[in-house]
């Protein structure tokens, strides 16, 4: 809940700016996603207490983080997210004021993971550089080296039937 909640305004927003004027005028859907997005935290519990709930979870059942990180080690590109989580955990003070760094080192270690065993390859490559390498924080801060044309191609309609 904590990452839906915190990526989508940002994306209803990418998504907006892609479109242009198109995407602004009333008479498409898009205007009221963008307004709507950020009602997601109201609706599913602010961030601070999702993130505090998760926490709560990995202090009540680690057995719980620990099947979540060994899902995460699946992929062995995320060994490095996975230490860092562990290293950020090992350090109880000032964990509680740490927690929205936590959940979203936990989200992108899921996510890359995810994109690692079951994606494209050239998707997951990017997804690593840009959100766990030296990316940037907004869509499309992309390093030099990708394949962006292989991930552009898999998304360009075929005419072929």
């Amino acid at each position: 809940k904590f990452w839906v909640c915190k990526r989508t305004p940002p994306l209803v927003a990418e998504t907006l700016e892609c479109l242009g004027g198109n995407g602004y005028v009333e008479e498409s859907q898009l205007p009221r996603l963008f307004r709507e997005s950020p009602l997601n935290s109201i609706w599913e519990g602010s961030g601070n207490v999702n993130a505090l709930d998760v926490l709560r979870a990995v202090e009540k059942e680690p057995e719980a983080l620990e099947a979540f990180l060994a899902e995460v080690q699946l992929a062995p590109e995320l060994d490095g997210a996975v230490a860092r989580i562990r290293a950020e955990l090992a350090e109880p003070d000032g964990l509680e004021g740490r927690a929205r760094r936590l959940v979203e080192s936990l989200a992108l270690a899921l996510q890359g993971s995810l994109l690692v065993r079951h994606g494209d390859p050239a998707v997951a490559e990017a997804f690593l550089a840009s959100r766990l390498g030296d990316g940037g924080a907004v869509y499309g801060t992309l390093p030099p080296g990708l394949d962006l044309s292989a991930i552009v191609d898999r998304h360009r309609p075929r005419l072929d039937g």
